[in-house]
């Protein structure tokens, strides 16, 4: 805090000399990273004493960075995840010169009752655990002196909070912690108001909206929530910049000089017309970055920036999707949020690259499941174009009327956090799965369009009442039609398919090709361990009810699931994600990733021209080949020998797909390597081999970088794989041997060690810490050639 003054005066300084073409450089100080240094400490007398605020006391407090869990739970949770009361604590010190200023504490994820103390006295009690919350600390903080703060959770089962339904017999987990990061607002008494504390209707904080967009021209209309907590009148002038996606200045905008009267607020409107936008959509997610400085007798004394992307929305007289003027096809996945061991503490790198598996798996769109995700994760959709459909937390679940004004409470909040998201398409104001009365959904689907009240906004639920666009689950209708005959009331989104249709046996209509399965084996709850055939057989449930959701008005689905996940009311995983809970794919990711392009840029980081051999080729009883591909043509070598060129599949579950398969039926196994080539235009455009593997010999190191390097500093966390290998390097797809893990430099190791290899594959989480440089990370196991493996952390 002792530097805040003298950065705060370089930062006015600097904004001085800013030329037209110069680039921003922006960091509000106002908004100070409230992460590290804190306490914490589970299993103790839940009832607070003057102890729990003495650094002197008996407790012994273990010391955290955020995010954090409360309870590092097991790989599989067999047994019912950790429930119960925890503290978090966290002295600080404000420094003399910041007296007079408004200081508040904004908890962006704590789950899931949390009652805030501050220097012994309680402050404040909040429900909800997917949302942020405001404290304000004025009155109760000491300036230059220490001040403690203490939090307490609670996640236990509780009926008054969304999602509501006890864990034991949920869908999923909610977990535990401060797992989502805390800021200390620094403000002035005249500020920018904060819009989940300002609680206004279509205010509070910053409002960007769209208006006569085209490729010539489009206005972005700004709205500014200005509050004076002082107690006196204040003068307020407001200067909005726009920049391109490198920085450079493009437009500003100032207004004349406001008196906002004590305790009063005032909002602000500012348009820019921009000439040729660049409109963002998933091929071209283009973001400019929007500025706003709230300026007081010549200085500025608070900030606002977000990266803003222009687009429209709007739907055809069939109701098919249309953005910025052009058809598109949703083609969509749903995702938890929770990593094994540490449930839902995600570092920001971590939920990047989430976000960017999702866009390498070839989709455009991203159903939330079931509940507000991390800011981080929007922020990713933004940048990589992944279109978003937005949840309240609720499954199969309505409570009473302190429940049901919670979930109201979670639409408005949802919306207040999230509105200016270009990535975000629909709004779930509906309590999935949850019979909820119609009195319920109207004023859900009211307070979306109060809350925003323009052109192209769109409430959406699993019941076709008050919501713009229906979203039932593929299994809510009957086979063998689903879908395809409703009757275009409104826009159709198919918001889950591929899992429990084939689960509960009442659809797979090409499951007679596998007639010799047992009744486990035949649906699409498939681990990576359970082998090729298993895994063949979840692709080809995927890929025929997602071919059949394109036959009927449907603008788009979402495929339950991308990644494997706990859930509260079976000792099993939920095992139908595309990948697996340490997310390594399955042979259904490439399915979905040869949906997509192909894009023939050769730096294109997504779309490219792809294929992908589904068959380890290592057992003779397996000689079906499917190749996934984007191409037009498919030509398929065995040790050298074509077995010919063959075009897409033309069968019942490939009619309407954009890339169906390729399908080989080989005749004699042969072991060695398959080579499959893909052709466009008769031109050769990508490749891929598969060999059969050997002897297992060695491992071999590696971690998920997913388009984010690790980062210090950040509690961020990767995947780090060691594969089981024969002496070519192949991957060997039946081992399981116990790999030992170590790691050597700043970071720690998180999950079993040893664990078992599943597929080949042995995975343990990295944890690294707030030094950069050099961590060197080693794997043994018995029989096998040791690997070591160096990551840079910057």
């Amino acid at each position: 805090m002792r530097y805040f003054t003298l950065f705060f005066t370089l930062l006015l300084l600097f904004a001085g000399c800013s030329a037209e073409t110069e680039p921003s450089e922006f960091d509000d100080p106002t908004t100070l990273n409230f992460n590290k240094g804190w306490e914490f400490v589970k299993d103790i007398d839940p009832n607070v004493s003057d102890e729990y605020f003495d650094r002197n006391s008996s407790i012994e407090w273990e010391m955290v960075s955020l995010p954090h869990t409360a309870n590092i739970e097991p790989l599989v949770i067999s047994d019912q995840q950790w429930q119960g009361d925890v503290f978090y604590r966290k002295f600080f010190e404000i420094d003399r010169d910041q007296a007079g200023k408004q200081f508040a504490l904004r908890f962006h994820g704590a789950m899931h009752e949390a009652d805030v103390w501050l220097n012994g006295e309680m402050i404040q009690k909040h429900k909800g655990g997917y949302l942020p919350f405001v404290v304000d600390i004025t009155d109760q903080v000491e300036v230059d002196r220490e001040n403690v703060l203490l939090v307490k959770l609670n996640n236990e089962n509780n009926p008054t909070i969304p999602p509501g339904k006890p864990i034991e017999t949920l869908d999923f987990n909610w977990f535990s912690g401060l797992y989502r990061n805390v800021d200390l607002l620094v403000n002035e008494k005249l500020q920018i108001s904060d819009p989940i504390a300002a609680d206004r209707v279509s205010a509070g904080g910053v409002l960007v909206n769209y208006t006569d967009v085209t490729d010539e021209s489009a206005t972005i209309n700004i709205q500014t929530d200005i509050e004076n907590f002082d107690s006196t009148s204040r003068n307020a002038v407001l200067k909005t910049v726009l920049r391109d996606h490198s920085g450079m200045k493009i437009a500003e905008r100032s207004t004349d000089e406001q008196p906002i009267s004590a305790g009063d607020h005032h909002l602000f409107q500012h348009e820019i017309e921009v000439e040729e936008p660049n409109l963002w959509s998933p091929d071209s997610p283009y973001l400019y970055e929007l500025t706003i400085e709230l300026h007081e007798n010549g200085e500025a004394i608070d900030f606002w920036q977000k990266r803003i992307g222009i687009r429209t929305m709007s739907f055809t007289e069939d109701h098919q999707f249309v953005l910025n003027g052009k058809p598109l096809q949703l083609r969509g996945t749903n995702r938890h949020q929770s990593y094994p061991y540490i449930g839902y503490a995600l570092s920001e790198n971590a939920q990047f690259r989430d976000a960017y598996k999702i866009k390498e798996a070839g989709f455009n769109f991203i159903r939330i499941a079931h509940y507000p995700p991390d800011p981080a994760f929007l922020e990713a959709a933004d940048e990589l174009g992944l279109l978003f459909m937005n949840a309240i937390p609720g499954w199969q679940f309505f409570g009473d009327e302190e429940f049901q004004e919670l979930a109201l409470r979670d639409v408005r909040e949802m919306i207040r956090r999230d509105r200016n998201h270009p990535s975000i398409v629909i709004w779930e104001a509906s309590l999935n799965e949850s019979d909820m009365p119609e009195s319920f959904m109207e004023r859900a689907h009211d307070i979306v369009h109060e809350e925003l009240p323009f052109e192209g906004i769109y409430s959406s639920g699993w019941i076709d009442h008050a919501y713009d666009i229906f979203i039932p689950a593929r299994q809510h209708a009957s086979p063998p039609e689903y879908w395809a005959s409703y009757p275009q009331e409104k826009p159709l989104f198919i918001a889950e398919y591929g899992d429990w249709e084939y689960y509960a046996h009442n659809a797979g209509f090409n499951q007679d090709a596998y007639e010799d399965l047992q009744e486990e084996e035949r649906n699409s709850r498939q681990l990576r361990g359970d082998g090729q055939v298993r895994m063949a057989q979840q692709a080809l449930n995927f890929q025929e009810a997602h071919n059949s959701n394109l036959q009927g008005w449907a603008f788009g689905d979402a495929n339950w699931v991308m990644y494997d996940y706990n859930r509260g009311y079976d000792v099993n995983l939920e095992a139908s994600g595309i990948r697996d809970i340490f997310r390594l794919p399955k042979f259904t990711n490439y399915f979905y990733q040869s949906q997509g392009g192909p894009n023939p840029d050769p730096n294109a980081e997504f779309n490219r021209p792809m294929i992908y051999i589904a068959n380890f080729w290592s057992d003779p009883d397996f000689k079906t080949v499917k190749i996934y591909s984007n191409t037009e043509e498919v030509e398929l070598f065995l040790n050298g020998k074509s077995l010919g060129r063959k075009n897409p599949d033309i069968d019942r579950v490939s009619t309407h797909l954009n890339h169906p398969p390729f399908t080989f039926d080989i005749e004699e196994f042969e072991p060695g390597i398959l080579r499959a080539v893909g052709y466009i235009n008769g031109e050769v455009v990508t490749e891929a081999e598969r060999t059969t593997p050997g002897e297992a010999a060695a491992i071999e190191l590696e971690y998920d970088r997913s388009g984010r390097e690790l980062e210090a500093g950040q509690n961020d966390v990767v995947f780090v794989y060691a594969s089981i290998v024969d002496e070519n390097g192949t991957t060997i797809p039946n081992a399981e041997p116990d790999v030992q893990f170590e790691v050597e430099g700043d970071g720690e190791l998180i999950g079993y060690n040893p664990i078992e290899a599943e597929a080949g594959i042995a995975t343990v989480l990295l944890k690294v810490g707030e030094s950069d440089g050099e961590i060197t990370l080693r794997a043994f196991s018995d029989g096998l050639r040791s690997d070591e493996y160096q990551v840079i952390v910057n």
